[in-house]
């Protein structure tokens, strides 16, 4: 099948959640003798990656693209004079529309993929260009979005909660019309599945609606490069990492070195905290410089192991988000023990106290992150059983297997 696939972020190198996903989704249909065309929203440093994508790709176009508060703010007044979503109408450059619909004008494809949900817009209009049969719309969901947006609303401050509602409820009705309209959707979780017919029956079925059926198929991590680490014996750090201009992100670590860590530290004063991530907000680093002998943020770094060599256990302290998180799947594979949430966890198939350990109060959170640095076996079962899950249910190979299926349709 000719695959022409739209993704809003250069997927290499998959040194983040979104990125990982994209990142094996093209190896997977490439490697099943599908020719994929990409075109990628590109920032200047995304550049030199993309001869690694032309690798797996038949061919490669690149959208520069720039953000900005100011502009953010154009679009903001946008969003509230069409009703549209900001996210939609921040991401809606005439530049992307062009190369999409030009290429569907002038190839034959079987598909456009929309990778994430902005991306969307761009794939149906191109669909309508294309001059013989009209090729299929496939949306790919990292995340039931809407819920994302909701979640950050209930722990934002007074004077954002509105505007968040507002921006839930209709990215929440976009979603539910996106169903009506593209040919197929994947969902990462069963979470994010409900979450996407929530939002369908919300933006109000009317007779005749044509609704997409809705795929489930997880993210993935590569188990054969992902390999298991030895960690530093006795160690009594802590890591956590993320992309900290991601607001669930910084918003998670933020309560735990500010609500958790200080429990630990009472309880154990010679645990320190490692934050690994790039662009971490300005109180992160003010938080660093009040802890400079127990806090260590690193900033971006290229290889994980050597850090989590260093480490006991990875906490992953999240309160808001979608999908799945990656970073849970990359320590099983790394054989890492993990302390998470119940947001955190959600969409993995993980065995509670076997493969991962669940808190989310501060007080239990830090109860059972000192439990573990003091129990060495407790960290062999955990490394041993996660691992053994990333191999057998969230290897990429298998994970995607059911993808076969829409493809051949």
């Amino acid at each position: 099948m000719n695959i022409l696939f739209l993704t809003q972020i250069v997927p290499f190198p998959p040194d983040a959640g979104p990125k990982v996903k994209t990142w094996h989704v093209l190896r997977f249909l490439a490697g099943q003798g599908h020719s994929v065309t990409l075109v990628s929203f590109v920032r200047p440093e995304e550049v030199p990656h993309l001869p690694a994508l032309a690798k797996i790709c038949e061919a490669v176009h690149a959208v520069p693209i720039r953000r900005s508060r100011v502009a953010d703010a154009g679009y903001m007044i946008r969003s509230y004079l069409t009703g549209r979503p900001f996210l939609v109408e921040r991401d809606d450059l005439p530049a992307m529309q062009e190369k999409a619909t030009h290429l569907a004008r002038h190839g034959d494809f079987d598909f456009i993929h929309a990778d994430q949900l902005t991306m969307v817009q761009f794939g149906l209009r191109a669909a309508l260009a294309a001059p013989k049969k009209k090729p299929k719309v496939i949306f790919d969901a990292h995340n039931a979005v809407w819920s994302i947006v909701e979640r950050m609303r209930e722990n934002a401050r007074w004077f954002l909660k509105p505007i968040l509602a507002v921006e839930a409820k209709r990215v929440k009705r976009y979603e539910g019309e996106l169903l009506k309209t593209v040919d197929h959707v994947l969902a990462v979780t069963d979470v994010d599945r409900a979450g996407l017919e929530e939002a369908l029956r919300f933006s109000k079925v009317k007779p005749g609606d044509k609704l997409a059926p809705i795929s489930t198929i997880p993210i993935a991590v590569d188990t054969q490069e992902l390999m298991p680490i030895q960690r530093k014996p006795a160690s009594k750090n802590i890591v956590t990492l993320g992309t900290l201009h991601y607001p669930p992100n910084a918003d998670g670590i933020r309560w735990f070195f500010n609500e958790v860590f200080p429990l630990v530290q009472k309880r154990m004063p010679e645990a320190t905290l490692t934050i690994i991530g790039k662009n971490p907000p300005q109180d992160f680093l003010e938080f660093q410089a009040r802890n400079s002998g127990s806090v260590n943020i690193t900033g971006y770094v290229p290889e994980l192991a050597p850090t989590l060599a260093e480490s006991a256990l990875m906490v992953v302290p999240v309160r808001a988000g979608g999908g799945m998180r990656v970073r849970i799947l990359e320590a099983f594979a790394y054989a890492m023990p993990v302390v998470t949430t119940t947001i955190g966890l959600e969409g993995i198939q993980a065995e509670l106290e076997k493969d991962v350990i669940v808190a989310d109060k501060a007080d239990d959170f830090a109860s059972r992150v000192v439990e573990l640095l003091e129990n060495p076996a407790l960290q062999e079962k955990l490394s041993v059983h996660g691992r053994a899950l990333a191999e057998t249910r969230y290897d990429w190979q298998a994970a995607l297997s059911a993808m076969k299926k829409i493809y051949e349709a």
